[in-house]
């Protein structure tokens, strides 16, 4: 029994040191969950003050890089627009190139085709005007009568008016000499 007794006095005064020891516990529990409160509290009233410069501050470095980004876009935008007029360019000038070329295609064969049909081209004209000329120059020192006064105005030739006098010339002189 005396060592239920002492057991007893001890338990008693570990149930003393034991509750000591809960309410220390306890009050430090409430202290650290007030001290939490405090500065959850103390965060948001910062929060709330320094909230309008902060979102401004975000604003600012938003725009900072907007422009940033504007810039690095524009720049590449004047790369790709010197890219597209390059190569609107060279189109350009293959599309002249080629259009040329079928001019020039265009003007062999209708110059082929006239050669066929026996209509003479411009030198062959520009000889016959000549030839013209200088039998009219004959003509006249044989009939007697200068040239300069025989020669009024300048009478303008065409190709169809030289091509009708030519045969009847050439014919008459056919006729001439027979």
């Amino acid at each position: 029994m005396a060592k239920l007794k002492k057991s007893a006095k001890k338990s008693s005064a570990g149930s003393a040191g034991a509750k000591a020891q809960a309410e220390h516990l306890s009050n430090t529990l409430s202290e650290s969950a007030q001290q939490i409160w405090l500065a959850g509290v103390g965060a948001f009233g910062r929060a709330q003050a320094e909230g309008t410069k902060l979102f401004e501050a975000l604003v600012k470095e938003g725009l900072s890089l907007e422009q940033t980004a504007r810039k690095f876009a524009g720049g590449r935008a004047d790369v790709v627009r010197d890219a597209v007029e390059s190569r609107v360019g060279q189109a350009r000038e293959r599309a002249v190139d080629t259009w040329d070329r079928l001019e020039k295609v265009f003007e062999d064969r209708v110059q082929r085709a006239l050669v066929k049909l026996g209509v003479p081209n411009r030198d062959d004209l520009g000889a016959l005007v000549d030839r013209v000329d200088a039998l009219n120059a004959e003509l006249r020192k044989i009939g007697g009568t200068p040239a300069k006064a025989a020669r009024k105005s300048p009478v303008k030739k065409t190709a169809a008016t030289s091509k009708r006098q030519a045969p009847r010339k050439t014919s008459a002189r056919k006729t001439g000499n027979s």
